[in-house]
């Protein structure tokens, strides 16, 4: 694994008029990363992704693949990565087989054996006509064709749409399995809890311009937290109120819940200066960080990059 990122961009811009679809982003993904990218409808997810792969073309900024120049080098590029659009379109009149046969052919052949595995993985009966395949089984045929030549680089757009449960768990053993062999997932995904079980890095874009991006362990550490004390006596709620990191105290009794961001050690400090006989905790996990940078159109200031 060489050092060069799999995915830059730099000042990557598309306005479509007046509409600011992408504004001035800055990414660096490196090789055996899977990256999660998040955001609603509209937030310039689909275009940072069609922009990267020059299906559109950027009003401004760079992209580059691999150390590739997304505009000049596209031809070169398409050898070394596998897409699935988030507007998945296949030929209907053709069998999954014959589907995954023509884009073999394109990419100047394919390990059979390697592609009937994926298919045995994903229970993907190849035999069908697309036409007759329900949505999740044309996108399984989707997946399929995307990590049939071991690209370098994987680009997914919404790829667990129609998924049952069983097939989602092994698609995600799939993206893993990218990573360990050095090679790179750039995922979008709806499907939250499935970016925070896969993804290194995660980034959130609103209205076009990035948020932030950071690990999966920062972005929690920033979120905000609960724990809840039992003690053997009634507390005072002045016993957790000036420890720093403290961002909200409710007392019941002997029961104490402490909202807190941060590390936990002046949390436990104060708490173990009591007679514990009890206490809860609970993780902060990706959704609620995604909705505190869209809770009533701002940033939460608790989870700033």
């Amino acid at each position: 694994m060489s050092d060069t990122p799999a995915i830059v961009t730099e000042g990557l811009t598309k306005h479509y008029g007046e509409v600011k679809a992408l504004e001035d982003l800055d990414l660096a993904i490196s090789q055996g990363e899977i990256f999660g990218f998040l955001g609603p409808n509209g937030a310039g997810k689909t275009t940072t992704m069609r922009t990267i792969l020059d299906l559109i073309r950027p009003t401004s900024g760079s992209a580059r693949i691999m150390g590739l120049d997304s505009h000049y080098d596209s031809v070169e590029i398409r050898k070394h990565i596998g897409y699935v659009p988030g507007d998945l379109a296949l030929y209907k009149k053709l069998t999954g087989r014959e589907l995954l046969q023509y884009f073999a052919n394109l990419r100047g052949g394919v390990d059979w054996t390697y592609v009937d595995g994926l298919a045995d993985r994903l229970m993907s009966d190849l035999s069908r006509k697309i036409g007759e395949y329900s949505s999740g089984n044309r996108q399984k045929v989707g997946l399929i064709q995307a990590f049939m030549n071991k690209p370098s680089v994987l680009i997914l757009d919404e790829p667990s749409t129609g998924l049952d449960p069983l097939v989602q768990q092994e698609f995600q053993a799939m993206l893993r399995e990218v990573a360990a062999d050095g090679r790179t997932v750039f995922l979008s995904s709806h499907t939250l809890s499935e970016v925070e079980r896969v993804a290194d890095r995660v980034a959130i874009i609103r209205e076009g311009k990035l948020v932030v991006v950071d690990t999966m362990e920062a972005l929690k550490d920033k979120a905000i937290r609960t724990v809840t004390f039992h003690f053997a006596a009634p507390i005072a709620e002045e016993v957790f109120s000036a420890v720093p990191g403290v961002r909200g105290v409710e007392v019941a009794g002997s029961a104490a819940t402490v909202s807190f961001e941060g590390a936990m050690s002046g949390l436990l400090r104060a708490a173990t200066d009591h007679d514990v006989v009890n206490l809860t905790h609970s993780e902060a996990d990706l959704e609620e960080i995604f909705l505190a940078y869209y809770r009533n159109g701002q940033p939460a200031e608790q989870v700033g990059a």
